[in-house]
């Protein structure tokens, strides 16, 4: 049984909405097995070693340890899948889902599951399956699963998102706000774009590092909140032991030790009656750097106040640690049972911490007359602390429900006057229901970042909801975390369409952030260079903070790798699928091709845009939970559309008129006409189909994204198909004489486009190609493409891209030249030219005047140097006037003839 490949999904993916590991795994003659075949070897260790197994629940509905015993469909795959799965539940990082799937290979299965922390799925993965091969097929030297399991639960401990910080995650997934880890600690970034905000615990980016250093000088805080009239002890900073002991006589004993910026109960020594007691707490808060004050002690029971916004949200009774004797036990028992709690971790890693035997234990056990063998007797309790910090195995009572209003007005002030957004006030009281004034109770510090553990789980009374009190801080009900996500994928023409939509959305006044095969774009600067269709990409635009829309161009590969790189968005399209990257990543058909990119419309929320005229995306329609369906049509006699339309639903359709065709919007029974297509630049005057089709599909995610109808006709007559605007998507040049349109086409349909293109262009002179297709592709697409441009051309070039991806470097041009030929292509027609550079190069020396020169290439940016720093061997010659109107189809009547003067043109009858 080995792992032979692994991928992650970051977010939704083909099969679940869900993020998930998917191990590859070769189970060596056991794929298909059911798992009760190996229920006794297995099921009563795993019951034993991972209890978190027994709360599962198969794919199919069934208890998995019931199902391990008792349900032949049951299989091996997945039992390694639930597994790691009740792995990390038990390691608090829990996941979701677990199944499998069959391999690509017999013996092979696709394990997966959830996770929530990848380095932790991974992990459990590897784990689990150690742990069913030792049960299944013992080694000669027995493992200890106890060990394998706590080393496990220990290595995800280390990892894992802390109490406090799933407290604040638990906050932000019940209000819809997205959230992602910064790094291995607690760092979190919520929300989207501009909408983003950081937190660590209780320090938020709003947090002021002034207050914060203000918090953390004790003398200095003191100072200001006594100015104030606050409720503070009397305190005077020290510089030695001597002087400590001085300062603690002139304030009176018993006093408080402690350092000036400490925090979580370092340092500091409470209740000191001696000077020797005074000069020793002066070394142990020296040891914390900062300098040391001397404070006097109020009595009364610690209580923590939690202030979030300026307002007091939760309020604990600290306990130190302590056990409580019960007449039998030793104190070192005693502790080993409190430790037992499954709440209690090391630091701050659970809900409480354990309690340890140290020297300040030791002291107190000394004092009171113990050491750890004694047997207290039963009721009595022992403290192991004197301060009641949760850090240091304190326990909390919940008296949010019972606070004095003068003391929560108290705690509201000192807050707001130390300045922190979230704060902790540590207040000494010997009774919280009555007011300070009444009981001499006093502020013995201020806290910044305050642990929120105290108040999720106390351990008594009712827990309080501390982290939505800091969500609904940073996200006021009604205020956006996330913003529009526009996402688009398709065979063919979703880099323009991205880039079309990116444009007319700046001009609108968004700051866009883009993605797209060729580079990340942030306002229309490029961030990131190279093809960034994939979840990486998409997740760098999400996250930067000057972002306010986005447009994921999402490719079929990235798909397939990891997944989508966001949950949802609030518009996806799929613009066509065709034919194209068949055999790659288990994706061996147009239908399958077709499950992969229906992933965009299935995780749309607000609005789906399908293409009505491709069968493929038609039926994506049953798939999409979209409130809205968008169709786009280029037959204004569509049927499916037109009924749409009759419903007042919504759809964009390109529709014919006196001046041409024109794109027109439809919804709740009102025609929207658009625009005229040829008065689109990218549409060479309505003559590139493909383009009028994106332009509309541009059309549909603005308006679906709330755009007004003027702020898409701007968009689209600004946008052009110049290499600026759009490398390697249908540029021309005109400046030789003779025309040339460069062009990234790659499959059958992109090449099938421009060809249609070519014949609409209708040119004086020559058609020449320059065609090619990438390696990785099958032959029989190769040959589809030589379908596509048979016949249509005067003259053709064969040439391979750089890359020949594990073809021989001439084998591409080779299969399109035999492919050519057998289509009826004159050998003297067709020249090999295997280097795409050359290739270009005889094509622009082959042109003449009035000729058409279309090239598909792979290095754009080469190429298009290559073309304008071209020196035609004959000058541009002007194209006659009768030439240009033959050209266009116009017929002129017998005995009559064209006329061009200053009046224009017109036929006059033959002289």
């Amino acid at each position: 049984m080995e792992i032979i490949g692994t991928s992650v999904y970051v977010g939704p993916n083909v099969y679940s909405k869900k993020r998930l590991i998917r191990l590859r795994v070769d189970l060596r003659h056991r794929a298909g097995k059911a798992a009760m075949e190996y229920a006794d070897l297995l099921a009563a260790p795993l019951a034993e070693h991972i209890p978190t197994l027994a709360s599962g629940v198969t794919e199919s509905g069934k208890p998995v340890l019931e199902a391990l015993e008792s349900d032949p469909d049951f299989e091996l795959g997945e039992l390694i899948a639930q597994v790691a799965l009740a792995l990390q539940d038990a390691g608090d990082a829990p996941g979701s889902l677990a199944f499998s799937r069959p391999g690509p290979e017999e013996d092979e299965m696709f394990v997966l599951y959830g996770y929530e922390s990848d380095e932790i799925g991974l992990e459990a993965g590897d784990v689990a399956r150690d742990i069913l091969l030792d049960l299944i097929a013992p080694p000669e030297d027995p493992v200890d699963l106890a060990a394998v399991v706590d080393d496990f639960i220990y290595y995800a401990n280390r990892r894992s998102l802390g109490p406090s910080a799933l407290e604040l995650v638990r906050a932000a997934e019940e209000r819809d706000i997205p959230w992602r880890r910064m790094n291995t600690a607690s760092l979190i970034a919520l929300g989207q774009g501009k909408y983003q905000q950081r937190i660590e615990a209780a320090l938020t980016g709003r947090t002021s590092n002034i207050a914060v250093e203000m918090a953390s000088d004790k003398e200095l805080c003191t100072q200001l909140l006594a100015d104030l009239g606050l409720p503070v002890p009397r305190q005077i900073a020290v510089r030695d032991p001597d002087d400590a002991v001085a300062m603690a006589h002139r304030i009176g004993y018993p006093v408080v030790v402690k350092p000036i910026d400490g925090n979580h109960g370092r340092g500091v020594s409470v209740n000191l009656s001696s000077d020797d007691d005074v000069a020793a707490a002066f070394d142990i808060a020296d040891d914390e750097g900062g300098g040391v004050v001397v404070e006097s002690m109020i009595l009364g029971d610690d209580h923590r106040l939690f202030v979030v916004d300026g307002k007091l949200v939760a309020a604990a009774k600290r306990m130190p640690g302590h056990v409580v004797g019960d007449g039998r036990s030793t104190i070192a028992e005693l502790i080993e049972i409190v430790n037992q709690d499954p709440r209690r971790g090391v630091g701050h890693e659970n809900m409480l911490t354990q309690l340890e035997i140290d020297t300040q234990a030791e002291k107190l056990l000394t004092e009171a007359g113990y050491t750890e063998s004694s047997v207290p007797p039963e009721g009595e309790v022992v403290y192991l602390r004197r301060t009641a910090n949760l850090s240091t195995g304190g326990t909390a009572i919940d008296v949010t429900d019972v606070i004095h209003p003068d003391n929560k007005v108290m705690a509201e002030r000192a807050i707001s006057a130390v300045g922190l957004d979230i704060g902790g006030v540590d207040f000494l009281t010997t009774d919280i229901t009555q007011s300070y004034r009444d009981t001499g109770g006093a502020i013995c510090e201020i806290n910044a970042g305050p642990g929120m553990r105290m108040h999720i789980a106390p351990s008594e009374g009712q827990g309080r909801d501390v982290g939505g009190a800091v969500m609904d801080m940073l996200y006021p009900a009604g205020s956006p975390a996330r913003i529009p996500v526009a996402a688009l994928t398709g065979t063919n023409g979703k880099t323009t369409t991205a880039r079309m939509l990116a444009h007319v959305l700046q001009m609108a006044g968004y700051t866009v952030g883009q993605t797209s095969t060729d580079a990340v774009y942030v306002d229309g600067q490029v961030t990131v260079k190279g093809d960034m269709t994939g979840p990486t990409a998409a997740r760098m635009v999400l996250s930067d903070p000057n972002v306010d829309m986005a447009v994921i161009e999402t490719a079929r590969g990235g798909i397939v790798r990891a997944g989508l790189g966001y949950e949802f968005c609030d518009v996806g399209a799929v613009l066509n699928v065709t034919s194209d990257h068949l055999g790659l990543g288990g994706v061996d058909s147009v239908e399958q091709l077709a499950e992969v990119k229906r992933l965009v419309v299935e995780v749309a929320r607000d609005c789906a845009v399908l293409n009505a005229d491709n069968e493929q995306t038609l039926k994506m329609a049953a798939f999409t939970e979209a409130k809205h369906l968008c169709w786009v049509t280029m037959n204004a006699q569509n049927s499916l559309v037109r009924e749409h339309i009759n419903l007042g639903k919504r759809a964009v359709v390109r529709e014919a008129g006196m001046n041409g065709d024109q794109i027109v919007i439809y919804e709740n029974g009102s025609q929207m006409p658009l625009l005229w297509t040829h008065l689109i630049p990218a549409t060479l005057e309505g003559k590139a189909y493909h383009n009028v089709e994106n332009a509309m599909f541009t059309a549909a995610i603005c308006f679906s994204l709330g755009l007004s109808l003027d702020q898409i006709r701007t968009g689209l007559r600004t946008f052009d198909n110049t290499f600026f605007q759009s490398p390697g998507r249908m540029n021309v040049f005109d400046e030789h004489g003779f025309r040339v349109i460069l062009d990234y086409g790659h499959n059958e349909a992109a090449v099938g486009s421009m060809v249609d293109l070519v014949e609409r262009l209708n040119p004086i002179g020559k058609r020449i190609v320059c065609v090619t297709c990438p390696g990785d592709r099958r032959d029989e697409d190769i040959a589809a493409i030589a379908q596509k441009v048979a016949g249509k051309f005067d003259h053709y070039i064969c040439h391979s891209d750089d890359n020949p991806r594990d073809r021989e470097h001439d084998e591409v041009p080779r299969l399109m030249r035999e492919n050519l030929l057998a289509l009826g292509v004159p050998d003297e027609q067709i020249q090999m030219v295997p280097q795409e550079e050359l290739s270009v190069e005889t094509g622009l020396k082959l042109a003449k005047p009035n000729d058409l020169l279309l090239i598909f290439c792979d290095g754009i940016t080469r190429c298009w140097k290559k073309i304008i720093y071209f020196e035609p061997s004959e000058p541009p010659q002007p194209v006659p006037v009768e030439a240009k109107v033959a050209a266009a189809g116009f017929d002129i009547p017998e005995g009559w003839e064209l006329l061009s003067d200053e009046r224009g043109v017109r036929i006059v009858p033959k002289t």
